[in-house]
Formats: C-alpha cells, structure tokens, sequence
C-alpha cells in the first residue's frame, strides 16, 4: 500500500446539511476517529457540499475516481452508504468497476461494512437497493407534493420562469414583470398577420422559435398546464383564453396554408375555365403570369381539360384586384366599428349542463341504493333537459365561432394599407390567406371568395 492514502469522501446535500449526524465536520470527526483506530495515517478528505447524491456527477467524487484509477487511493470512507450514492446503480459501478479493480476497500461506517470480506459485500447490494428506493420514495413525495401544489394553483417551481412572469416566493405564484407587455404585443402582431420572424425582430427576441414559444403557452391566460393536465392558476393572466384560442386557431390555419413561393396568391388560385388550379410562371423580364395547369404538362395529374383556352393574365393584374377588394374590407370594417364578440351565453349554458350532470350522477347512486321508480322518472326527465342543454351549446358554440372569426378578421384588417408596405412576403402571404379562400379567374373576370 505504499505511496497510496485512504480517501474520506464526505457528501452533504441541502435538505440534510443542517441535520445533526450529517454536517460536514460531524463526517469528519467520525472519518479522522476510524482512520486512527485503523493506523491509517495518510489520508485526505473529499468534500462534495450541497451536492445530490442521485448522481455520480460531483466535484470532488469525480477527482476521487480518478485518483483510484492512477492507483493512488487504498481505501475509501464513508459515514453512511448514502453518502457515496443514493442510486444503486452507481454505488454497484463505484464498487465493482472503480474501488475493486484498483485494489481500493470500501469502509462504512454506520452499516460496518468491509467491502474486502464476502459478507461486506452481500451487505452492500441490500444495503444499496434500500438507499435506492428511500431515494425514490422521495422523487414520489416530491412530485405528490408538487401536484398538489398546482392542483390549487400555485407555481410548481423547477426550470424556468416563463416569459413576461416572475416567481413571487412569498406568495407561491407568478407576477407579470415588465416583458407582460411583449406578450400581449407578440399576440396583436401575430393575429393581425405578422410572423413569429417578425414578431421576434420587433420585439427583439433571439430567434423566431421563442416568440413561437411564448405565443403557445397556455400560462399566459391563466392557468398550469402539468403532466398533461391543466389546472386554474392564482396567478394574474397576461391576455383573456379568448385570444389565446385565437391564436391557436391561426397556427393551424396557417399550417395548411404554408407556402414557400415568392408570389402573393401561390394556391389560391383556380381556373373557371376547366376548375383545374393555376400558377405564376416567369414570363421574360416583365414578371409573371397566371398559368392554367391544364395548359401545363409538368404536372399531368393537376390537367382538368387539355383545351382549356383560359387566357394567361398578368399576376400583377390579378394581386392589384384581389388587394383593391382586400383593402376595401378595411374600409368597410372602419365605418361599421369591430364586431363585437359575445360569449357569456355559451358560458352560462356550459354551468347549467355541467351543474345537471353531477345532478343526475347524484341521483343514479340514489337509485342504486333504493331503486325508486320515482327517481327513475326524475333521471330520465333530467336527462332530456341534458339533450336540449347540448343542442343549445352546440348552437351557441357555432354562432361563437362566427363571432370569433368576425374578430379575427377585424383585428387583421386594422391599419392594415398602412402597415402592407412594413410587411416581407411570408407576412404578407399569411394575411391574404387569413382573409381570402379562393380566386376564381375567368377568362378575365376574376373572382375572389372571402371568408366574410
């Protein structure tokens, strides 16, 4: 054993620092104490303090094991197991693949084991496997604990703060700081047409995907979303559920509407000549125009009629027409003010039908109990008003949805000529596509189907 010392590790994670037995000096004096009594002279304290012992990734542990790879270490102390590892994995891996290979015996104290006799080493694996599970006994407490936290409503703590809140210990939740404001502006700006690209340069966020990140959090508007779940908050919302639905029910409609063209109107364009659809094509140095797919035989599976004589337009023409229309909308909306959207009806109607379900479930476990044909009939007649309650929502929930989009529109079509020349392409291809669903060229009538 000559040149070699023994190691004393010590390990003090925050939730024990303060308990007795567990501080760091108490490890020492227990360590020096065996090293004296064992003649062991030479030794050298590793101290890993405020450090997990769920994992092997530690300062001073990781020196340690190095320094028995260079077969400079004769033993290795500890307190207590857990003090070298929580996980059964890596004190087996400590043991088999680290201290026994380099000749290193592993001592601890409080469970009297010797890793250099037989039973010292039976010992370890039972030893270990409890260390394990005490270990997950704890991550299930702490993920009750955290469940129950967010089940009434506080901040579970852990990761990062979102954007635009900050975490208020004192009273568990989140608090809008000054980034609120960035928030509520990345929500105007995407539902009024512009792109996460856009919003992340006039905001000044790093990339486009934070601004997308923000944009989909389902935090802003009041609630925790855990594990899967969402869970009412207590926290102040930072815009209404009414304009996160919103923007959700953009980001889907611009996923079916992606293009990566240069041109404004790529795939909205038909011919109603033959109905098949049409295309830009570069036509010399003067720009493009629209082409029939029927007169094309690119693509042979898009040929509606190969006599198709729809005349080729200028698709400058066609956008100034569909533009012109566009713009007028605007005009339109300025004089009869936004529309107004109206929701509480809905609201009351869910209340009531959720208020009749528990009603009816009440009564069933009555009737369970005594078979009262008279509570029969009370459930039966409970029930229709249940089916009339559902026609209504269903009603209400369509006439909302209309109401939603007027809104929608409304918000894209604001101070939309003037903010048009700001706009790159993609921008402006999402708004068009927001506004518009169909043009139809004829010969060289052009007609536009909106979506109001």
């Amino acid at each position: 054993m000559a040149g070699k010392k023994a190691a004393l590790y010590i390990r003090v994670s925050t939730e024990f620092q303060a308990e007795e037995g567990y501080s760091i000096d108490a490890q020492k004096e227990q360590l020096a104490a065996y090293c004296a009594m064992k003649g062991l002279k030479d030794y050298e304290f590793f101290v890993d303090g405020g450090w997990s012992g769920s994992n092997l990734d530690r300062p001073e542990m990781q020196r340690l094991v190095g320094l028995c790879k260079e077969g400079r270490i004769s033993h290795v102390v500890v307190f207590k197991l857990d003090r070298l590892s929580r996980s059964q994995k890596d004190t087996l891996f400590l043991i088999e693949d680290v201290f026994n290979p380099n000749g290193v015996s592993f001592v601890s104290l409080n469970e009297s084991m010797d890793t250099a006799t037989p039973m010292g080493r039976l010992m370890l694996g039972i030893l270990s496997a409890f260390a394990q599970l005490e270990r997950e006994n704890i991550r299930l407490r702490t993920r009750m604990g955290m469940l129950e936290r967010v089940k009434a409503g506080y901040w579970m703590g852990g990761g990062r703060v979102p954007f635009g809140y900050d975490y208020d210990s004192t009273q568990g939740i989140l608090v809008p700081n000054g980034d609120a404001d960035k928030v509520r502006k990345a929500y105007d700006l995407f539902l009024s047409g512009y792109s996460a690209q856009g919003i992340a340069d006039m905001l000044g966020m790093t990339y486009d995907r934070l601004a997308e990140q923000i944009l989909k959090r389902k935090i802003n508007y009041g609630v925790i979303e855990y594990n899967g779940e969402i869970y009412p908050g207590r926290h102040e919302p930072i815009i209404s559920k009414e304009t996160y639905d919103m923007a959700m029910q953009e980001f889907a409609r611009r996923s079916r509407g992606i293009t990566t063209g240069h041109y404004l109107l790529t795939g909205l364009l038909v011919c109603g000549k033959c109905g098949a659809k049409m295309r830009y094509q570069k036509w010399g140095k003067s720009g493009a125009k629209c082409v029939c797919y029927s007169q094309q035989s690119s693509k042979k599976y898009l040929v509606k009629d190969r006599e198709c004589a729809q005349e080729k337009l200028w698709a400058e023409d066609i956008e100034e027409v569909v533009m012109g229309q566009v713009f007028s909308l605007q005009t339109r909306k300025e004089k009869e003010g936004a529309a107004p959207f109206e929701n509480s009806v809905l609201d009351v109607i869910r209340g009531q039908i959720s208020e009749l379900e528990r009603k009816v479930k009440r009564l069933y476990n009555l009737y369970a109990e005594s078979e009262d044909e008279l509570l029969l009939d009370t459930i039966r007649e409970n029930q229709r008003t249940l089916e009339k309650l559902r026609e209504q929502e269903k009603a209400e929930e369509k006439a909302g949805s209309l109401a939603a989009n007027k809104k929608r529109i409304s918000r894209i079509l604001n101070n939309l000529k003037e903010r048009w020349p700001d706009m790159n392409i993609h921008e402006r291809q999402l708004v068009v596509r927001s506004l518009v669903r169909q043009v139809t060229i004829t010969d060289r009538r052009v007609d536009i189907d909106l979506y109001v």
